[in-house]
């Protein structure tokens, strides 16, 4: 396929459509009081945030969706990364609307949210197993293509790399632009790999990194508006299973280090917490807050941790 067609064709619809749909979408988010709630146990320089405007992921997803319809009859393998998309965006949806709408601070119930996405996810590693000819081998970074053939231990695998890829995203939206900022590099970095392995994915790596970089366009600090659970999540699913589709979910830790640091330090705070009964690892945790409360401003942290998640995925590359 013409690569003008698969990959910029994607990524320019999707760029213009996000920028078009934002501030259309924002001042409706923002009439309907659609608006963050910031919770006064963090950084007190957040506290400036409440009432701009979230669920940003009503632009993200829309833009992904329209834009890969143009490609999905010739590009198949895109079907499941749309599936979660859409599948975790939904559940993102229900948690930001309980949170905003209902006032519920907390929005769905722990076992709420770990319910959804066990469907969500039963459903894709079924569609995968039995739509898909990927199999059940996951390639090994910096082994020359060798793959490893998980056998029966694919679908508990997967599954657990799915929903924890799936948080982790989530768990990176907490400053503006960075979850936008870090996704957009390591979907530029599968398109790449999709381009050089003709895999078919390229179109929807491009869409969504086209879509990312209109919406960081309102993003950015001083944010107009966030993506809410909403969009990470269903973030969160892109970047899990265009992994699985690619047999690279190894190289996510690599390429999503950041994604990975985020959700470690979280469970090392809580549990040194519990250990040392009160004393906190951390200053603050996600550790992104850990560096905001060190002194750093909100473009410094996003800038670095973007500037490393490049890096990673240069270094991703040579692993190929």
């Amino acid at each position: 396929m013409n690569l003008n067609w698969s990959v910029g064709i994607p990524a320019i619809i999707a760029f213009c459509l996000s920028v078009v749909l934002s501030p259309i979408i924002i001042p409706l988010l923002a009439r309907l009081k659609f608006g963050q709630f910031v919770r006064d146990d963090g950084p007190k320089s957040h506290l400036k945030k409440t009432g701009t405007p979230t669920m940003g992921g009503l632009i993200i997803i829309p833009v992904i969706i329209i834009t890969s319809i143009i490609f999905v009859k010739t590009n198949p393998k895109t079907v499941p990364v749309l599936m979660a998309i859409i599948g975790y965006g939904i559940i993102g949806f229900l948690d930001d609307y309980l949170k905003v709408v209902k006032k519920r601070s907390l929005g769905l119930r722990a076992w709420q949210k770990m319910l959804g996405q066990i469907l969500v996810t039963s459903i894709l590693i079924y569609y995968i197993i039995n739509y898909t000819d990927i199999g059940s081998s996951v390639k090994i970074p910096f082994s020359s293509g060798t793959q490893l053939d998980l056998g029966v231990m694919f679908i508990p695998i997967i599954f657990f790399i799915i929903i924890g890829t799936v948080n982790s995203v989530n768990l990176t939206d907490g400053l503006d632009g960075l979850a936008s900022s870090v996704t957009v590099i390591v979907a530029t970095f599968f398109a790449v790999v999709s381009i050089g392995e003709k895999s078919g994915l390229e179109p929807i790596a491009c869409t969504t990194a086209g879509a990312l970089l209109g919406f960081l366009l309102f993003n950015c600090h001083p944010a107009k508006i966030f993506m809410g659970d909403t969009g990470s999540l269903a973030l969160g699913g892109f970047v899990a299973v265009t992994a699985v589709m690619l047999k690279m979910p190894i190289y996510l830790l690599i390429v999503g280090l950041v994604y990975v640091a985020e959700t470690l330090s979280v469970i090392m705070q809580v549990w040194y917490f519990k250990a040392t009964k009160g004393k906190r690892l951390f200053k603050m945790a996600p550790l992104h807050h850990h560096f905001e409360l060190c002194g750093w401003t909100e473009t410094k942290v996003v800038a670095v941790f973007s500037v490393i998640t490049a890096m990673l995925c240069i270094i991703g590359l040579m692993g190929i």
